[in-house]
């Protein structure tokens, strides 16, 4: 144990993730409310949660039994302020201590890009938000851009991004109405000149935006440089969810992801058993594209396991074979994805109507609506092996 009481290091959250990719011997000391470490923390690593309040008056002894003396713990809490004054405590114990600089709040604010491995002619870019797991891509061809699944957090990020690649974005797609996070389509609009884009049926969900924007349907097409961008409507997660095929990448947004289906309820949850007999039809049209298709879902969980390049995408053909969910048939489908969904997305009325345009939050009070966990699939796992 190394006493160090008078330099507390702040690490940035880039820093904290480049350790755990690293695989290097991370401890954290989570002060947040139990209640919301619970359903909110940072996965894949040693932790322990012991709220900040019960440590006013020093290092209880049952929490210094679960720290350990021969490694650096790093506390973080919300916003950092309460980590720092604990990693402070701890170092005047002996203690080898940093904190997480903005806490979660930082964490929620980090955001990853990398670009995919495909045959397809134009280049496409998979960002990645660890906080939540939602993901978003940047497809660029011929000076053109389009971003799909947009966050409004980090509306800068896809035109700087784009314009590093020498395109200006001329679209800006939705696959859904989301229910996790809000939509960056009309800020990017308003923002770069983007053509904001919803499926029909999400529209038709009552949109009341204060922007143009336009709407595909089943069968449509988009161009971006010389790419084609094919609009196929899956619906089941909501009534207006559609998939988007570039190439050989088809950016499924909710419909289906690399570990698991969707969950049918977040839209209507008295018609969820219906809405999963619709998702079962929808996913027999996707399993009916060629194998070597690349699935590239709007979000991963922490069930999911990255590829080597620590993206999220995964062959068609091999999630026939690991999912168990896409053989079932109608009946089996219907009752294993209502079975044993996760809570709902944090304030996911509040999002849903501000990305129906009925609500108009600031960007400090968006960000908040969005802080915590996806929950968008119908169960953590549905992979068989």
């Amino acid at each position: 144990m190394t006493a160090n009481p008078d330099a507390i290091d702040a690490v940035t959250p880039e820093e904290l993730k480049r350790r755990i990719d690293d695989d290097e011997d991370v401890f954290l000391l989570d002060v947040r409310a139990r209640s919301t470490y619970e359903s909110w923390h940072i996965d894949g690593v040693d932790a322990v949660n012991y709220p900040y309040f019960e440590l006013l008056d020093g290092i209880p002894a049952d929490l210094r039994a679960d720290l350990p003396d021969d490694r650096r713990i790093t506390v973080l809490c919300a916003k950092g302020g309460s980590s720092e004054t604990v990693a402070e405590s701890l170092a005047d114990a002996g203690y080898d201590v940093d904190h997480l600089d903005d806490g979660m709040r930082g964490w929620a604010r980090l955001y990853e890009a990398r670009e995919l491995d495909t045959e397809t002619d134009a280049t496409v870019i998979q960002y990645r938000r660890p906080s939540s797991g939602c993901l978003a891509y940047l497809v660029v061809d011929d000076g053109e851009a389009a971003v799909i699944d947009p966050l409004r957090a980090f509306t800068g990020r896809y035109a700087a991004d784009a314009g590093e690649r020498g395109a200006t974005l001329t679209y800006a797609i939705d696959t859904h109405v989301h229910a996790d996070h809000v939509s960056g389509i009309r800020q990017l609009g308003a923002e770069t000149g983007a053509t904001p884009v919803l499926p029909a049926p999400a529209a038709a969900r009552g949109v009341d935006y204060d922007a143009d924007y336009e709407t595909v349907a089943d069968g449509d097409t988009l161009s971006v440089g010389d790419a084609t961008i094919d609009v196929m409507h899956t619906p089941g997660h909501t009534t207006g969810m559609t998939a988007y095929r570039v190439g050989d990448v088809l950016f499924t947004g909710d419909g289906l992801f690399v570990e698991s289906v969707a969950r049918p309820d977040l839209e209507d949850p008295e018609a969820a058993a219906d809405a999963a007999r619709t998702l079962h039809e929808s996913l027999q049209d996707v399993l009916a594209l060629p194998d070597d298709t690349v699935v590239a879902p709007a979000h991963f969980s922490d069930a999911a396991t990255p590829n080597d390049d620590g993206t999220y995408t995964a062959a068609l053909g091999d999630l026939k074979e690991r999912m168990a969910a896409l053989s079932m048939d109608i009946e089996e489908f219907v009752e294993f994805v209502v079975a044993d969904m996760p809570p709902r997305p944090a304030n996911y009325e509040e999002v849903i109507a501000t990305n129906l345009g009925q609500q108009a939050p600031d960007d400090e009070a968006a960000f908040e609506l969005e802080l915590g966990p996806n929950n968008c699939a119908a169960t953590a796992d549905a992979i068989t092996e």
